[in-house]
């Protein structure tokens, strides 16, 4: 799989909505593994803007992700499609209409799935990788867990195979390679990196985290989306309870993200994993590689 995406590791970096910039991405991808973009809530000129940063600061291979919910998109993949990245990953919907003119663009299409019935879509649009995303992981997350997910998709498809959630460590690289993943990709971890631009507090509450101190929330809007228990939460399982309307729900979490990046633990949506409890303190982003692949 290194073959494929031309990095050193098979280690991809979570593409850490709204968070994961120009700096993250470039120290991933010199590091040996693949950094990756957000496009969340980022213009193409913005975009534009953290492409040339990146490769201003390495000249190894990077990824764009497409959350392809979002909005943007009607002008982000066709400038990706003009402007061709080394590798884009996809979640969040299909990619059908656009996948056959990236790769004939010379881009490598990785899709992040959350179940065997999606995997094998993607086999068949012909992505070049799956990401077999588990429900341990960080922000937006399907129902299925990593260790049953990942060996089901790998039986399935004819494909590089990376397991996602909870991994942080090399063990997790061991464990996910027992069943089958080539590689993995990793982002609660890249979270508390020294390269990663959120506030020095949010960094904080995942260090400080515990094996039980994530929930889900969103089931009711059907958008499920793991992150720290805080007052936020408390006040949305609440409102939930309460019956209050989908609007309402939305309202009340809409921005949140944007919140906790800028250090309001309060009232910001805290995005982690699982895994948050075995993160002892922040790093460089090249040490964090190092503890999953120890040169």
């Amino acid at each position: 799989m290194t073959t494929t995406l031309g990095t050193r590791l098979p280690l991809i970096q979570g593409a850490l909505a709204g968070i994961s910039k120009a700096s993250l991405v470039s120290a991933v991808s010199r590091a040996g593994g693949l950094g990756v973009l957000t496009t969340a809530n980022r213009s193409v000129e913005r975009l534009s803007e953290s492409i040339a940063a990146v490769r201003a600061a390495t000249d190894q291979p990077f990824a764009v992700n497409l959350m392809l919910q979002q909005p943007n998109m009607a002008e982000v993949v066709p400038y990706l499609i003009a402007h061709p990245v080394p590798v884009v990953t996809t979640s969040a919907g299909t990619p059908k209409r656009f996948i056959a003119a990236l790769q004939a663009a010379g881009t490598k299409v990785v899709a992040v799935i959350p179940s065997v019935k999606v995997a094998e879509k993607m086999a068949a649009l012909g992505a070049d990788a799956i990401v077999a995303e588990g429900m341990e992981s960080g922000g937006h997350i399907g129902t299925e867990t990593t260790f049953s997910l990942v060996r089901q998709v790998t039986a399935a498809v004819n494909l590089p195979v990376y397991a996602a959630g909870g991994i942080a460590d090399a063990a997790g690289v061991k464990a996910a390679e027992a069943l089958g993943a080539v590689g993995v990709q990793v982002g609660t971890a890249f979270m508390v990196a020294h390269e990663t631009s959120i506030s020095a507090a949010y960094k904080a509450a995942i260090v400080a985290a515990n094996d039980t101190a994530t929930v889900v929330t969103g089931h009711a809007l059907g958008d499920a989306v793991r992150c720290l228990k805080n007052p936020l939460t408390d006040a949305y399982f609440k409102a939930e309870a309460a019956g209050t309307s989908a609007d309402d729900l939305h309202a009340l979490l809409d921005g949140s993200l944007e919140r906790a990046i800028a250090g309001d633990l309060e009232h910001g949506t805290l995005m982690a994993g699982q895994i948050a409890g075995m993160i002892q303190g922040t790093a460089p982003a090249a040490t964090i590689v190092n503890r999953l692949y120890p040169q």
